[in-house]
């Protein structure tokens, strides 16, 4: 590169969950078998009923592109370099579910073409429901994702290839490498953690500098110049706006001493405040993306059907993030669609009253929020 080129920049499209099992996967051309072994619903198919009491009839045996509704249109729009998601669901048809755990998704592997639609790259997979149907389930994912051409990361046959990082070419400008984490706080059982001879996912034992100096070690034998390395964690619970001190110390220490250009966070059902630390992007709690959570009741204050497609516009010389573009979506009928002037308000308001502690604020019109630092 001579002096008078510009820094390559890498633009990076992130989201929240992408749970396309259960009630989802009812709807899609091969769905699996809808029993489910939950303390109060054992059909897939109620969810879908449920769903359908608020907004109407959903289709059956949609094409697999279906769900992504108008994020196809945006993707064709903006063109990111590379995709990722947090795939929080078992793609498998073992019988074989996770006793105990009260909660199992699934969806069937013929079904996965409906992530493959979007052009994902990367699906990370450190997450408390990618065992849901046990290391046999864990076994068929990893397959089907192979099989597919995606990569995944945070989860394999062992903790070597849990720990490894998912790596992206991007033609003229670098790499993007995806390591994926998941913490207790988000639900992931310790039963769940890869060892040396033991599938699993990529467990953090805490959130101490010890574990951070570890990262550390595996992000500088990747790492050269011209990657952008992303963390993407499974970590906090499920409701409340709050970011966690623990958290943000984390968070700070990978960016400090690790390597690390992008926190993804995710867990938490609603978007949370974002953070722009020594010009690179922290993003505490990206909210659902997909779910089939439409229609139930609890917890409706924290807007959960409201999501994000967050596009980090990232120098590929030095990770440090140059725009975040923010487009608001809301899920109606289990498909992405574009929410009212209304929801984007609420979003733009939750976003500057969460993020004014952090140091951010959200500006621009409906189509499109714009983060500033």
């Amino acid at each position: 590169m001579t002096l008078s080129e510009p820094d390559p920049i890498i633009s990076i499209f992130m989201c929240g969950d992408v749970m396309p099992g259960r009630g989802i996967d009812q709807i899609l051309p091969h769905p699996v078998d809808p029993r489910i072994y939950e303390w109060f619903v054992t059909d897939a198919r109620v969810y879908v009923d449920i769903a359908e009491k608020v907004s109407g009839p959903i289709p059956r045996e949609v094409p697999f592109d279906y769900i992504w509704g108008k994020t196809l249109d945006t993707f064709r729009e903006l063109r990111p370099d590379v995709k990722i998601v947090n795939l929080e669901t078992s793609v498998t048809t073992s019988e074989d579910f996770w006793q105990g755990k009260g909660i199992n998704y699934r969806m069937h592997p013929a079904n996965f073409p409906a992530i493959a639609a979007a052009g994902i790259d990367v699906c990370a997979l450190a997450n408390n429901h990618v065992l849901d149907w046990g290391y046999e389930g864990l076994e068929e994912t990893l397959r089907t994702l192979d099989e597919s051409g995606l990569k995944g990361a945070g989860a394999g046959r062992d903790l070597m290839a849990a720990a490894a990082a998912a790596t992206v070419e991007v033609p003229g400008k670098g790499r993007v490498h995806v390591f994926s984490f998941g913490d207790e706080s988000s639900g992931v059982p310790w039963e769940w953690a890869a060892g040396k001879r033991q599938p699993g996912v990529n467990l953090l034992p805490d959130l101490s500098e010890k574990t951070a100096r570890a990262i550390g070690d595996s992000v500088w034998k990747v790492k050269q110049e011209g990657d952008v390395v992303i963390a993407s964690i499974h970590w906090g619970d499920n409701w409340g706006f709050d970011v966690p001190d623990d958290h943000r110390r984390f968070a700070h220490r990978l960016i400090d001493h690790c390597g690390i250009d992008i926190i993804h966070g995710h867990s938490s059902h609603h978007v949370k405040g974002m953070e722009v630390y020594r010009e690179k992007l922290i993003i505490y709690g990206c909210g659902d993306f997909i779910t089939d959570y439409e229609g139930i009741g609890s917890n409706r204050e924290y807007r959960g059907d409201l999501g994000l497609m967050y596009f980090a516009y990232v120098n590929a010389l030095d990770g440090r993030l140059k725009e975040l573009r923010l487009i608001p979506t809301r899920m109606r009928k289990f498909q992405v669609t574009r929410p009212t002037a209304a929801d984007v308000r609420w979003l733009r308001d939750t976003l500057n009253r969460e993020g004014k502690i952090l140091g951010t604020r959200v500006e621009g019109a409906a189509a499109t929020l714009f983060l500033s630092w």
